[in-house]
């Protein structure tokens, strides 16, 4: 396992490797730290699978996703991955969005075997996760540095594998795309998370909008292009 790789990506999505990669027909699919549920949506619409139980540790956004009514294949509960509330053997796939980096650093085993105990045997666990590097990482570090975080969600799985829990079926390093219709949906969507607190005062506000500012084109948008790693492991 590595934990960057530099030079040009391919630009893939979460929803195109999840298809091709995991056992969606038919399957029972459980999401860890699901947040607004808009991949969670895509999965359970577009992909055929049986069932996905969408997990989201921030209460205030479980209760908003609570009031989502249009996924009959959707079960949202709150929880993290360090205590799982499902039947050992019970989930063909695990799924973690950009999301284990979040979880603190002395939970992070106690998750991965959680994870391992609820997969049923030669169940996949995917877990995508940023790199420290692009254009956007640049504006996040102004207030939200998370060099540290994302290095121990590696070192977590890196020795997971090492020590024999999951089997490493395939790392795939990719670029994503990332769009924001202008600052105020930059704020809404990403200062505005509920998750996390921000310490910002107007100085920093200040620098932050000047930096995503130099990315919005004529039409008010700003694109960036994000690099990733996804890391598919098997349980024996």
């Amino acid at each position: 396992m590595q934990l960057f790789k530099a030079g040009p990506l391919p630009i893939l999505s979460d929803l195109q490797l999840i298809a091709e990669q995991l056992p969606v027909d038919g399957g029972r699919f459980l999401e860890l730290g699901c947040g607004r549920a808009l991949t969670t949506r895509r999965i359970a619409q577009e992909l055929p699978v049986r069932e996905v139980i969408a997990t989201e540790v921030d209460r205030v956004q479980h209760e908003k996703n609570l009031r989502i009514t249009d996924l009959p294949k959707v079960t949202f509960r709150l929880g993290g991955v360090e205590a799982i509330e499902q039947p050992d053997g019970s989930i063909d796939a695990v799924i973690m969005l950009k999301s284990l980096h979040h979880v603190p650093r002395h939970l992070l085993t106690q998750g991965l075997m959680e994870i391992h105990r609820v997969l049923q045997p030669g169940g996949i666990a995917y877990f995508s996760e940023p790199l420290y590097a692009g254009d956007f990482n640049e504006i996040l570090r102004l207030f939200h540095d998370e060099k540290a975080v994302r290095e121990n969600a590696f070192e977590a799985l890196r020795a997971a594998v090492d020590e024999g829990l999951f089997l490493l079926e395939d790392e795939i390093f990719f670029d994503s795309i990332s769009r924001f219709q202008g600052f105020e949906e930059f704020e809404e969507r990403i200062l505005g998370a509920t998750h996390t607190e921000f310490a910002i005062d107007e100085a920093l506000y200040a620098r932050i909008r000047d930096r995503f500012m130099q990315h919005v084109g004529p039409d008010g948008e700003a694109e960036f292009r994000n690099p990733n790693r996804a890391d598919l492991l098997r349980k024996p």
